[in-house]
């Protein structure tokens, strides 16, 4: 965050809570998932990266005996007694987020006191680049002051509060990365141990990713039903393989007995997994090549077996992979909308952004967002 982003935010905190004292600053990226896309919940492997675009929050103590919030880009603010925050039910609205992670932190013991937070963010909502763990981690560390320095369980913590509290049944990457990024790293994790390994990335490429603008209303319903539909094929693939916990454990030569639908969901997760796994392994050799056909094959298997593309992302792609200087591309994200993400030679990246934005705007008469992409660090307090 920039010297002067730092000193506005601190001047519209001070005239929105002019009893406050100076605020702290704390801040947590979004991310883009390069290659992983629904293996998080079925404990496989992701290779995401932290991004520039952050959610960022001044707080401060305050002597009202309660938990003021006000968000900046929405708008609007909600006040919460932090003697009721124990017992608080979720409100399906944006602040649920943010009680959730002050549940979490006090389970663990943390005093969570009366306090002033003002919340701005550049991680578009909507468009898979994890506005919501953004959200989340940049409050755990308002709330906590910074406390929690057991970084793994502050992941955990901010990952129970939305499949907890706000109800989303999301796996732990978004989460792990705004916390474990790195500058000009990747990180691989593994979902079930929260292992990680950092995969430098080749020099002279870019990482774009293109917001198609549009999220189709069905995406909520059907990121439930993928949930359920890898829990019913791992409960086939256990009849004659009991050992398989979940799909992580199983292998293409064990999908013999499931059909239907839970098949093609198993089969997304079984062949992404070893896409993770080549990725990371072409990324460490430099090999561009191989990388932006794993991104492609990773997409077509999004495409037909998952079944979470649509049109407007299946023409980004389509119409990337065809373009000069680029590798490959894919959805990022849980589907039905949001975000492309484009592997491109460095020197194509200025024509790419021309080109795309053109075809785009030719097809649907709408003119997508482009985000540089560059690998960034993760959370933490960067005030005082």
């Amino acid at each position: 965050m920039a010297v002067a982003a730092q000193h506005d935010l601190i001047a519209k905190f001070t005239a929105r809570y002019p009893n406050s004292g100076e605020p702290a600053i704390y801040r947590a990226p979004g991310r883009v998932n390069l290659i992983g896309e629904h293996t998080d919940y079925n404990l496989g492997f992701v290779l995401p990266v932290a991004i520039d675009l952050a959610c960022d929050i001044a707080a401060a103590p305050n002597s009202t005996g309660q938990l003021r919030l006000y968000s900046e880009d929405l708008v609007e603010g909600f006040e919460v007694d932090t003697a009721a925050l124990a017992s608080a039910q979720p409100r399906h609205h944006w602040s649920d987020y943010i009680v959730g992670v002050a549940q979490q932190l006090l389970r663990a013991g943390v005093n969570v006191k009366p306090a002033d937070l003002l919340i701005r963010s550049t991680v578009p909502v909507g468009s898979g680049l994890s506005s919501s763990a953004a959200l989340e981690v940049s409050a755990a560390l308002a709330l906590s002051g910074n406390a929690v320095h057991d970084r793994r369980e502050l992941v955990k913590m901010c990952h129970r509060a939305e499949n907890e509290f706000v109800g989303v049944p999301s796996g732990v990457m978004d989460q792990f990365i705004s916390v474990f990024g790195k500058t000009q790293r990747a990180i691989k994790l593994d979902c079930r141990s929260l292992e990680l390994e950092e995969v430098p990335l080749p020099d002279g490429i870019a990482i774009l990713a293109v917001n198609s603008m549009v999220k189709h209303e069905h995406g909520t319903g059907a990121y439930r039903q993928r949930v359920a539909e890898c829990a019913e094929a791992v409960a086939s693939i256990r009849r004659k393989h009991p050992e398989v916990a979940s799909l992580r454990d199983a292998s293409e030569q064990m999908l013999a007995d499931v059909t239907g639908v839970p098949l093609k969901r198993a089969r997304h997760v079984i062949t992404e997994n070893h896409r993770v796994v080549e990725f990371a392994a072409a990324a460490r050799n430099g090999d561009r090549v191989r990388m932006g056909e794993l991104f492609v094959g990773s997409h077509r298997s999004m495409q037909h077996d998952y079944q979470i593309s649509c049109a407007e992302i299946d023409f980004l792609v389509d119409t990337a992979v065809a373009m000069p200087g680029v590798f490959g591309a894919r959805m990022t994200g849980g589907g039905f909308g949001g975000c492309t993400v484009n592997l491109i030679e460095a020197s194509a990246a200025a024509a790419f952004r021309e080109a795309i934005v053109a075809a785009y705007h030719d097809r649907y008469q709408i003119t997508p967002l482009i985000y540089d992409c560059s690998p960034s660090e993760g959370a933490a307090q960067i005030f005082p």
